[in-house]
């Protein structure tokens, strides 16, 4: 894409120019509008800023990823939450919004998880076990009196950290696991990727959707799975209003609208920066929770011993689902009820978000004001 940017560069340079008269003419705002939209979509993102009113802590750092911590006025003495973001194509700061609202009753920590284009070979791989690994780390790290919380993807990976802290009866168990919009049977509520990953082989994935990280970055030869191909599945699923919301970004500037422009494109600076993941952590994800549901049936194994969510007796279990989720639909999450069987019923609850999708569950108007606060409360009641 690099010759097509260029091309809109050069583009939004001659048209965009106040000494160009043509730059105020109809044709010209439109060629000028459409390089900016063009140049908006293919740019090269790094990792965006938090930009919360809050100092960030480097509690602990790793090759494949760092858990930090969100210091500001009054986070000392709360609940602390370990917010296990997931490693799925987007940083850590797509929970920019979870965290935000977190913080207002939480001492935050999270999985900070790196760019795997920039993980020297010496790192070592990185797959779904050593996923499990850091997780549990970090929850020792925080002590018995930690809350964790996952989001999305990692939500099978959290449960069978848990699991195992149980199995051990590790003192690090968290007080209690929230479980959001996340694969942990995804048989029971068909989506476009479980049935993406039923009628296509392991070595397809492999073959067609993993490939080298180039030369002339850190992590040159690394196997991974490209950020851009995940961002390019999400858009596939809503092709329209992506189209649709382009084109009202060209609408703007072409009115000379900047401000409503700036305003749709906020979104997309965020939701097109993405990172590559360990192509083994991805197949190993692919197959263990997408193909064959190992968690969910009993086969799962870690490290040579088997993950029992069963034998979680001392964690609270809240699950959060949101009515129109299409990635982890309704179902997919609840699940964990039914294997956590240790829990009794009165440390469980469940949330079904009505008029929410998948990204309403974490971020958003439903988030602030309804699901956060259930949270907080569920939290709260089992501080202690």
């Amino acid at each position: 894409m690099t010759p097509a940017r260029w091309s809109a560069a050069a583009t939004k340079a001659l048209f965009g120019n106040p000494f160009n008269p043509f730059s105020y003419t109809l044709p010209g705002r439109m060629l000028n509008a459409g390089a900016d939209v063009f140049s908006g979509v293919t740019e090269r993102r790094g990792k965006p800023a938090w930009n919360l009113p809050a100092k960030i802590d480097v509690i602990d750092e790793r090759p494949f990823g760092r858990l930090i911590r969100f210091v500001h006025d009054g986070a000392l003495g709360r609940p602390r939450i370990l917010l296990v973001a997931p490693m799925s194509g987007h940083y850590a700061t797509l929970l920019r919004n979870t965290v935000e609202v977190l913080m207002d009753d939480h001492d935050v920590y999270i999985t900070d998880w790196a760019d795997a284009r920039d993980v020297p070979l010496s790192a070592g791989r990185f797959d779904l076990d050593e996923y499990v690994a850091y997780v549990m780390t970090y929850m020792r790290i925080l002590g018995p009196d930690v809350h964790v919380v996952a989001v999305c993807q990692p939500a099978p990976a959290v449960l069978a950290a848990v699991a195992l802290l149980a199995a051990e009866d590790d003192p690090a168990q968290p007080r209690s696991m929230v479980l959001m919009g996340g694969p942990v049977d995804v048989r029971v509520a068909p989506t476009a990727p479980t049935e993406l990953a039923s009628s296509r082989s392991l070595k397809w994935f492999k073959s067609e959707l993993t490939m080298s990280v180039p030369s002339w970055y850190r992590g040159a030869g690394r196997e991974v799975y490209p950020g851009f191909l995940q961002i390019g599945a999400f858009m596939s699923m809503h092709p329209d209003r992506h189209m649709d919301a382009h084109w009202k970004i060209f609408e703007d500037l072409v009115r000379g609208d900047g401000e409503s422009a700036q305003r749709r494109r906020a979104f997309y600076d965020e939701y097109l920066s993405v990172m590559d993941i360990p192509a083994e952590f991805y197949l190993q994800t692919v197959a263990e929770v997408f193909k064959h549901a190992t968690l969910a049936n009993g086969t799962m194994m870690w490290r040579g011993r088997r993950v029992d969510p069963g034998a979680i007796a001392k964690t609270a279990l809240l699950t959060v689902e949101g009515e129109l989720d299409d990635i982890s639909a309704p179902g997919q999450t609840y699940a964990a009820h039914a294997l956590c069987t240790g829990i009794p019923a009165r440390r469980r609850r469940n949330v079904l978000q009505s008029g929410v999708g998948h990204y309403g569950i974490f971020s958003g108007q439903k988030w602030r004001t309804a699901i956060a606060p259930e949270i907080a409360a569920f939290i709260t009641e089992f501080a202690t």
